[in-house]
């Protein structure tokens, strides 16, 4: 059977570029005015995609320990870089997918599609993936909303049997990756926009759309819609979220939480944290 599986590239009057990709092909839906948009990262899994990823990737030695370790630290130092100094965004958009550069898009679909189902089918929260099934059986589509690349929201979208991911979007020439991005990252203000994009494109009416999140950075996202419902939210969101009644869920405990901590940081600091193991990959694939 033919892929029917697509990514759809949109570019709005500023300027804005948002990617999303059709998990699956599926008859129209019974309640086509409205939809969910789930953040991935410590919303729908414990933890960071891109983490899990570039786990797998070291474990098939694409990486080494060494480089994960620097990816990781990057990640941590970055989100605090980023949540104080907004103008640190430029840096990791010209960073986000340097790692990537050379690869062939089936190669990193095949990846992740290994990888989820070793690493991250474990990670998935069983009550978030409840709330998206909920409006699924009420007839409503289901996107994932990811600061990732959409090739790899794309994947845990389809495994989970969603209709599809708006992520980040990589440029592609003749089937590979240049290492550049097509727009800006996913994050923040950008998230909002692509639902908006995406809302035009699809017919949905926003004031009947439900956005989920963990963090504060998916406040424009959660603003952009009719029903806001905070998810393992970070100190901030659950602030906010009180103060605004939105809903709030919560399946961490304790220390399992605590400990799952490091990972769940921003995905888009991990991507800019990717530049050095990145550039230590591209030396042992293409050596001088």
């Amino acid at each position: 059977m033919a892929d029917t599986r697509k990514v759809t590239v949109s570019t709005d009057a500023h300027g804005h570029t948002a990617g999303w990709a059709d998990a699956t092909p599926a008859p129209g839906p019974a309640d086509s005015r409205a939809a969910a948009f789930f953040d991935v990262d410590n919303t729908m899994m414990q933890g960071a995609s891109i983490y899990w990823f570039a786990r797998g990737l070291a474990a098939r030695r694409y990486f080494t320990t060494g480089d994960l370790a620097r990816f990781a630290w990057q990640q941590a130092r970055f989100r605090l870089l980023a949540t104080e100094h907004a103008g640190d965004m430029s840096k990791a958009r010209q960073a986000a997918l340097a790692f990537v550069e050379g690869w062939r898009v089936g190669d990193v679909e095949r990846l992740a599609e290994e990888i989820f189902d070793e690493l991250m089918a474990p990670r998935i929260w069983v009550g978030t993936r409840r709330l998206a099934q909920r409006h699924l059986d009420a007839g409503q589509r289901v996107w994932l909303v990811s600061a990732a690349p959409v090739e790899i929201g794309r994947v845990i979208a389809a495994r989970l049997g969603l209709t599809g991911a708006i992520g980040t979007v990589a440029e592609v020439v003749d089937g590979a990756y240049t290492g550049r991005l097509v727009g800006d990252l996913m994050h923040g203000p950008a998230k909002a926009e692509a639902v908006l994009q995406l809302a035009t494109v699809e017919g949905l009416e926003l004031a009947r759309c439900t956005a989920y999140s963990d963090s504060c950075n998916d406040l424009p996202m959660l603003d952009a819609v009719g029903r806001a419902v905070a998810v393992n939210p970070d100190g901030a969101l659950l602030r906010t979220a009180r103060d605004r009644g939105w809903e709030v869920r919560d399946f961490r405990t304790g220390r399992r939480a605590a400990r799952i901590a490091v990972p769940s940081t921003a995905a888009l600091g991990l991507l800019a944290g990717a530049v050095s193991a990145g550039r230590a990959l591209h030396r042992r694939r293409h050596p001088a």
